[in-house]
Parts: structure tokens; sequence; C-alpha cells
């Protein structure tokens, strides 16, 4: 008897516009000791499967359909007492974005206590020394002092590894990860796996893990489960499926998975989604991304970043002496010239993500200087004086989830700055333009009317870059732009940034734990560690022949993809 069984589930979003079928007579199962990867371009209905399974459906979504039972027994259509015994229990979750699955008024202790003692027999002085196993076991470094402190002062990889602490902390009988290594670096990542991988051999526990790695599914799954527009298209054996698809879509998502062996020039498309089309070559002289400002004559690096240091305090007191701080960046020093894109690596925590924001203003540096085409930022005061800088300086961050407005329609999130920098002359203009970039990132104008909540991860991360591209930067700062991106929609926003960059001349710091993204993305690359620039070196140099410890390290725990390749 399998641990899982889900039998022509189908799940449904009534509306007063009709009625959107998710997913359509879903039919799975998932063995003990057992990992099933489950893949599919964005909004295939990944996510809305490991949802209906523990009922946490968002409203108004409903199972119109089928049965999910958990070793023999029907847990859907339970009641929310009944459905609250089995979750945390017999069912961890690991959700897809870590700071929303997380109180920010709570410290992480209390949150993994509440977990253990819901789930646990156990004394406060065992559920203790549980939590702090468990935040070793995810790597989070000093687990004793950062299990006091609060959400927002861990990075966003080092949040992922608190959502999947709490998730095997009532030693559950079945593991859902929803992209549990989204924000994860090569070396974290490789870690939590093999800590579920463990758990599924040592005390038979089952794993859905839904993913848009494809690496991570040729290296840790069992079997594999490919899904497309809410169709199960493919299932079977992960060597097999990988190995010789039967299905097209398989065939063309596998042909989109990113080179880790060697760089190309573009990425490859998915060419059986019939949204997955090549971009249509622009025409920057009469396109309105084209229409820049007369630029300065300036033939040094666009943007220079000198011995940059920032510390965050941990404890204040009115007495120096007594107040303690974490260290984020040290003496960070590195170059971008226009129209080259510049990459961070390095593992969660290390400070990639506060070096961009350092330079895009929203931290100031404890020491240092960044001079923009030879202007000194740090030395500007007052908004007036950045807010031509801001219009040329754009950040896609990393959390799509968090990084726009829930009651702002989408229209009204990308018409923002191209309205704040008055860039447009009339709000016929404007919505010309917020079309155009709805096109230009694949979700069509109609996209416009919707908020963020009815889009997917993936989809929000394109709503993030078309609303940085919006002031026509000159400097778009990449924070993990492709984190909640499926192989397929990842090739077609890399492919449109190349685009961009050769025609506009942009320049981008990309910041990714995704090595083969960056191989094929980046002209150079910095390696971080603990808040240190260790190694800058350029691209292939730096894959074929690193020179750190640390660098070589990083390249040895890349995923190896052990499926089909196409003569590319």
């Amino acid at each position: 008897m399998s641990l899982l069984e889900v039998k022509n589930l189908r799940i449904e979003y009534p509306s007063r516009f009709g009625t959107h079928t998710a997913v359509k007579n879903l039919s799975f199962n998932i063995n003990r000791g057992e990992i099933v990867g489950v893949v599919g371009e964005s909004g295939a209905g990944k996510s809305t499967v490991g949802n209906a399974i523990i009922d946490l459906l968002s409203p108004p979504g409903i199972i119109a359909g089928g049965d999910v039972f958990l070793d023999g027994d029907l847990i859907s259509g339970k009641n929310i007492d009944q459905m609250r015994q089995i979750r945390g229990n017999k069912i961890g979750f690991i959700f897809q974005d870590p700071m929303t699955s997380l109180n920010p008024l709570f410290t992480v202790e209390q949150q993994l206590l509440e977990t253990i003692h819901a789930n646990l027999k156990m004394s406060n002085s065992e559920a203790v020394a549980r939590a702090i196993s468990l935040m070793e076991q995810v790597g989070i470094p000093e687990p004793e002092l950062r299990i006091k402190q609060y959400p927002h002062q861990f990075s966003g990889g080092m949040r992922q590894r608190v959502v999947i602490a709490i998730a095997l902390s009532g030693e559950p009988d079945l593991i859902i990860a929803d992209e549990p290594t989204t924000a994860l670096d090569v070396s974290i990542q490789d870690q939590i796996l093999t800590l579920i991988r463990n758990l599924c051999i040592e005390k038979q526990v089952g794993c859905m893990l839904v993913t848009h790695d494809m690496g991570v599914v040729s290296n840790v799954t069992d079997r594999v489960a490919v899904m497309y527009r809410g169709d199960l298209v493919e299932f079977g054996e992960t060597a097999q499926v990988l190995g010789e698809p039967a299905h097209e879509y398989t065939r063309s998502l596998i042909s989109a998975v990113p080179r880790s062996d060697r760089k190309l020039g573009r990425f490859p498309l998915v060419s059986y989604i019939e949204e997955a089309h090549e971009l249509e070559k622009l025409d920057i002289k009469t396109h309105w991304l084209g229409q820049s400002e007369d630029q300065r004559e300036y033939t040094g690096p666009l943007l220079n970043v000198e011995n940059v240091s920032l510390r965050f305090t941990t404890k204040d007191s009115f007495f120096e002496s007594k107040r303690e701080y974490v260290q984020a960046n040290k003496n960070i020093s590195f170059s971008i010239n226009e129209g080259e894109t510049f990459g961070l690596v390095g593992e969660s925590g290390s400070g990639k993500s506060t070096v961009a924001r350092v330079i895009a203003g929203l931290y100031p540096p404890n020491e240092g200087k960044i001079t923009f085409e030879g202007i000194d930022l740090t030395a500007l005061k007052s908004e007036k004086q950045r807010r031509p800088i801001r219009r040329q300086m754009q950040m896609v961050f990393q959390n799509p989830y968090t990084s726009m407005n829930p009651r702002m329609k989408i229209y009204d999130i990308i018409a923002e700055p191209i309205r704040f920098h008055k860039l447009a002359a009339s709000e016929q203009q404007i919505q010309q333009i917020v079309f155009d970039l709805l096109d230009h990132v694949g979700l069509g104008k109609m996209a416009g009317v919707k908020y963020p909540h009815e889009f997917s991860g993936g989809q929000r991360q394109r709503i993030s870059i078309a609303r940085a591209l919006a002031t026509r930067p000159r400097l778009l700062i990449c924070d993990e732009p492709t984190s909640a991106l499926d192989v397929s929609v990842q090739a077609q926003i890399l492919n449109l940034l190349k685009d961009l960059q050769d025609e506009l001349n942009l320049t981008m710091l990309f910041i990714s734990h995704d090595l083969p993204v960056i191989r094929q993305v980046c002209d150079r690359i910095g390696v971080m560690r603990q808040g240190e620039l260790l190694e800058v070196s350029e691209s292939e140099k730096l894959f074929t022949n690193p020179q750190h410890e640390y660098s070589q390290h990083l390249i040895s725990l890349m995923p190896e993809f052990k499926g089909l390749r196409t003569a590319i």
C-alpha cells in the first residue's frame, strides 16, 4: 500500500468570470522511502496539488473531484480539527515563500517550539535541544545564538532553512517540499537534500518534491511527474523520464535546462509551450526602451565599489562598548563596465544581497565609496540629488511575493515608477508602455487588470522584471531573478535580458546561487563567503580553473543533470 495516493484529483477556482480548472483528474502515488519529483512550467498546478493534499487551498479554490489517501486513510474532505492533527504530525510542508510562512512577531525559537510541542511529547528543555539540533542539521551557523533572533534578521536562504527545520520538527511520515532549494546555494542545497534523502531511507519517510531545478530532480528523485497546464503528461522512473522522455513537452522542457559544462550564446526555449516564442528583435531607434537621455562623456567603469563595509547592530546600547554587531560585508571592491554582466555567487548569508542593497542605496555603508559613472553615491545626501541616479539603477528583488503591493493591480505596479519619474507625457502613453512591457515578459496585457495574488511565484517574478525595466535603467541589479522561475520561463527571461543588454548596452549585477545560469549569463564573476569577496574572475576561467579553495568547493557541488541532451 502506498503512503500517499491521489486519485482523479480535480481542483477548480470558481469566479464571476467562470470556473478555472487548475488541476485536471490527476492521479499519482508516493511510497514510503521514496522521493517523487513534480516538475512543469510556472502555473502548471504543482504547488496547487501540494496545497490541496493538506487542505490549504487559497480561496476560492476547491477540490471539485477525486480523493487523497494517506496510509490508506481518506484525508480529503476531513474537517478543520481533523486536518490539524494531520498537518505537522503526519505531513510536513515546506512552503515556497519563507517570508510569508514565518511569523515576523515571534522568534525562530518560539515558532520551532510551537510546532515541536504540538506534535511531540517533550519537556521544554528537550524541545529546545531538538530545535537547536534541527537548526544545526539544516546548516545554520551558531544555532544557539541565531535561534533567539527574528525572521527579518535572517537572509532569504537562511529563512528557507528555518522553514525546513520547522517542517521536519514533527517527525512527519510525508514531506511535501514546495521549491525547498529555491533560495539556497549549492552547498546548503546539497546538505538539505542529503538530509531529506537520509530521512526517507532511514525512517521510511515519503517526499513530494516540487521543484523547477532539473539538476536536483535528476540527482535525488526516484520517480518524476511532469505537469503541463493542470494535466499530468508523464510519470515514471526518473532515469526513464529524463533519459528517454515519451512526451513532447518533457523533451522540450529538458532541452531548456541550462548547461553546466559549457557556455552557449542563447538559452534554448521550450518549443512545446505556445507562449515560448522568441521575442521580436527590438528596433531600439523607435522603441520606448531605447529613448534615454543624453549620457555623460565618461570613460571609466559605470559602477565602482571601493572597500565597502557594512555591519548590522544585533544588540543596541547607550554605551559603545556594550553594542554587538554582525559584519555583513567586509572591504568589498569590484567594478562593472558599461554593457557588462557581473555575477555574484556564494553561500546563503554570505552578503550578496546586502551588497546589492548598498549599491541601490537601500543601506548606507559604514565605510567605503560607491561611484556611478564617476558620481560618488555615498556623498549624495538629499533625495533630490539621488532621484536621477535611482531612475538609472533599478533592482529586481529576490522575493516576488513581498516586493509588490497586494492591494495594487499589476498595471498600477508597473506604471508607478513611470509616473514617479515623469517618463511619459500622457496616461495613454503610460498604458502603451505597461502593455508593451507585459508582452515582453510573456504575460500579455490582460495581466494588468489582475492582482499579485492571482499569479504564481514565477509569474510574479516576471512582473518584477517588467517593473524594473519601466524606468529604462542603465544598471539593472538582479537579486536571484530566476530563483522562482521554471526552466521554460527562465530561458525566455534571460534571453530577453540578453537582448535588452545587446540593444541598450544595459549593465547588470546578477546575483544567483544557480551556477549553470551564472555561467551562461555573466562575463565576470565574484565569489563571496562570510561577507568577503574571495575571488573575481572571468566566467569561463572560474568554471574551468577556479583559484580559491572555496570556489573549487562550490563548483564541485554543482548538480549534474543526468538526462537527455540534444545536440546544442
